[in-house]
């Protein structure tokens, strides 16, 4: 089928197979909002508990790193998970999970339960993270995938700005024109319950995650190779009408029984190993650039960029997350339209530009303003590329017969990936030649030259995929 007839077939759906897309696309994408939410609740929390459980730092350490453990176990279980048990019920467990990690980390008592409910927790968004993508693609049509898709990366930025936006009130708020006594007793209450309660908060969304879910059908191209075609088709004519729901089913058959015989291992130790090692490497990618330094120490950088105090903590992260949302939106109207490279290109670009001015500065002792804006320059050029459009090609580029294991492998890297620059960026930001040779620039000449590395990278071997359906990627790595 042809690009244009596709677009056509998409742009022309009826409004009401138009709204149960977006309805199910939604849902599904509170798993970002999860995501976002349970990772970022631990910045506000960990303050209090660290003190509360009179923790050392290497306690703090594993309080804090158990969740990024789960999440890399739970991308490698989500590849057989999503295959043997189905796209919805993998999300359900996950669901599950993040209820029981709410729940229990709140009313831990000592660290060792601390530690397990959060990667209990971390399980949670380790296969949701790489479900929820995965099922998007897969109920959306071709012309509006990348859109879909995207709005699971909006969901992840959403929830990072919601957790903070409620620890915040937890804590207490503003604190300027309190007494010492009153910061006190404010203090004393964050230690015995607010932290408690900051964990706590996940509870309804988690919640609401769980029983809308139960809302949302299978994914139909799971059906297909569960032998449950007439289910499959029955929920494709309502996604997309009786039309092009029958194309779409004589393209999943016909694709389905390309690689009939052979193992999913046997097809990516194949030609479609060229596949995994883009997807695996596009996941790398997006982790040793950068992103999750400058959002996990993020505070500090506008602390020494504008001098800002710890109690003007949140107007330093609605910076970030104002320029992380707007970017964000600007990627989902223009991801289809312009195409996947275009945006990974301009967007790698930008992050170098931000990264380099930042450095230099730095390196200059000029911290100012200028600091403030580089950071927000690779902010808002990661939101508009690496955030979602890696989502977006994660999510399409791996044929159906083996995107499950594919996908899982990927996810499983970023998060590997996560963890490693995570805890390396402390290192060497605090190292001797940091100070002494690069005035503290060196961790982000680092990302800036690893920038440089990803746009050879897109450039040269990532094949462009917009409007393209999922049953054309096999033909996309067997050429």
């Amino acid at each position: 089928m042809s690009e244009q007839t596709m677009t056509a077939d998409a742009l022309q759906a009826p409004d009401a197979n138009r709204a149960l897309l977006i309805k199910n696309t939604l849902v599904v994408a509170l798993a970002g909002l999860l995501f976002g939410y349970d990772t970022g609740v631990i910045s506000g929390s960990q303050m209090y508990f660290t003190e509360y459980f009179a923790l050392s730092p290497a306690q703090q350490g594993w309080a804090v790193g158990s969740a990024l453990y789960g999440c890399l176990l739970g991308a490698l279980m989500a590849g057989a998970a999503t295959r043997r048990l189905g796209r919805k019920l993998t999300l359900i467990i996950s669901a599950v999970l993040f209820v029981l990690s709410a729940w229990g980390s709140g009313a831990a008592e000592s660290l060792q339960p601390l530690a397990i409910y959060r990667l209990i927790g971390g399980l949670g968004v380790g296969m949701a993270s790489m479900a929820a993508p995965m099922y998007i693609a897969e109920i959306s049509p071709a012309a509006l995938r990348g859109r879909m898709v995207s709005l699971y990366q909006l969901a992840v930025v959403v929830g990072f700005f919601v957790v903070f936006l409620a620890s915040y009130y937890i804590g207490g708020g503003q604190t300027h024109g309190m007494s010492e006594a009153e910061l006190a007793a404010l203090h004393q209450e964050n230690l015995e319950q607010g932290w408690r309660w900051m964990l706590w908060s996940e509870l309804p969304v988690a919640a609401a995650f769980l029983l809308l879910l139960l809302t949302v059908p299978e994914s139909p191209r799971w059906l297909v190779m569960q032998n449950q075609s007439a289910k499959a088709e029955k929920i494709l004519q309502q996604l997309n009408g009786a039309e092009q729901a029958q194309r779409e089913m004589v393209e999943i058959n016909r694709d389905l029984h390309v690689e009939e015989g052979a193992s999913v291992w046997q097809q990516l130790r194949g030609p479609l190993k060229i596949a995994l090692l883009v997807g695996v490497a596009l996941s790398v990618c997006q982790q040793i650039t950068g992103i999750n330094a400058i959002l996990y120490y993020g505070a500090d950088i506008f602390s020494n960029a504008l001098g800002y105090g710890p109690e003007d903590a949140l107007k330093q992260q609605l910076w970030l997350g104002g320029v992380n949302l707007l970017a964000t939106f600007v990627a989902i109207y223009t991801v289809d339209a312009w195409g996947r490279k275009p945006l990974l290109v301009v967007g790698l670009i930008g992050m170098f530009i931000g990264l380099v001015t930042l450095a230099l500065t730095l390196m200059t002792g000029t911290m100012g303003v200028v600091s403030l804006v580089g950071v927000l320059v690779f902010i808002g050029a990661f939101a508009l590329s690496m955030g979602p459009v890696v989502w977006v090609m994660l999510s399409e580029i791996f044929p159906n017969q083996v995107r499950a294991q594919a996908l899982s492998i990927a996810v499983a890297a970023q998060w590997l990936f996560n963890a490693l620059v995570a805890s390396a960026f402390p290192v060497v930001n605090g190292s001797a030649l940091n100070a002494e040779m690069f005035s503290g620039a060196l961790p982000y000449l680092v990302f800036a030259a690893f920038c440089l590395l990803t746009l050879w990278f897109v450039w040269k071997l990532v094949p462009e995929t917009r409007g393209r359906s999922l049953e054309q990627m096999h033909q996309l790595w067997h050429k």
